[in-house]
């Protein structure tokens, strides 16, 4: 076997196995966040802060996973959906994987930034609970914004840009390729105030997404056996070409 070739169904099962990493960390942290700790409804700056003291651990730690990891989870399969589709699409191939990295590096810095910020506010907190609220008025908007909560510009692009590049060559699934549109569209949506809600609809669709994705790359790899077989078939029409030809019936024909 070409070693590129099988480098290259390594690569997507890799990334089939990132997309459904990315899709269990949504489902873990929708709940955590909006259910268990409700940290969105809290609007009072000293209430956040008791919050994230009584918090502190599970905090971090969903952190860690849903953007830190996820954020580098997010660059591997960036990359192998670019491998995916850069021959047939290479433009918007680019494009995605431009878009893809550039969110991946800002979802981990903002996970970064929460839980340093976090670590130092409730350690600020202990001895002055005042300053561990205006310090954390300062952190927390940094962390947020490029967590994503102005809305899903990155993320909504990223996913509408591998849509399009994907439906134009074919290799996933058209159904699965119309959904991302529509997700994309609405993370793209959700960066206007008024309709800043729409961000969780791209949360819950982009679960489905994620999913079938990381189903349809772990199955279907891409076509990268193409090339070595339209090698094979040149060469042996080089071949047939270069083999002597049998003498017409005119030129063998012997005179009387």
């Amino acid at each position: 076997m070409n070693p590129s070739i099988s480098g290259s169904k390594r690569q997507q099962k890799v990334g089939g196995l990132a997309a459904l990493y990315l899709a269990a960390a949504f489902v873990v942290a929708m709940p955590f966040f909006l259910v268990f700790v409700k940290y969105p409804n809290v609007v009072d700056p000293v209430e956040k802060v008791a919050l994230l003291v009584r918090n502190q651990g599970s905090m971090q730690v969903m952190y860690l996973i849903t953007y830190v990891i996820f954020g580098i989870v997010l660059a591997v399969l960036a990359l192998a959906l670019h491998a995916r589709l850069k021959d047939e699409a290479p433009t918007l191939a680019q494009a995605a994987t431009a878009v893809g990295l550039i969110w991946a590096v800002v979802l981990v810095a903002s996970g970064l930034i929460f839980n340093a910020g976090v670590a130092a506010v409730v350690e600020l907190h202990a001895a002055n609970p005042a300053q561990a609220v205006s310090a954390w008025q300062a952190i927390e908007p940094v962390a947020q914004g490029l967590g994503g909560s102005g809305g899903e510009l990155l993320g909504g692009l990223w996913v509408l840009l591998v849509s399009v590049a994907a439906l134009r060559t074919g290799r996933l699934s058209k159904a699965l390729n119309w959904l991302g549109v529509a997700i994309g569209a609405a993370g793209l949506l959700s960066v206007v105030p008024a309709l800043n809600d729409v961000a969780y609809g791209f949360g819950l669709l982009v679960i489905v997404w994620f999913a079938w994705l990381g189903v349809v790359m772990l199955r279907k790899p891409s076509r990268a056996a193409a090339p070595a077989g339209i090698a094979v078939t040149t060469s042996a029409s080089a071949a047939a070409s270069s083999a002597p030809r049998p003498s017409s019936p005119q030129a063998s024909r012997i005179p009387a």
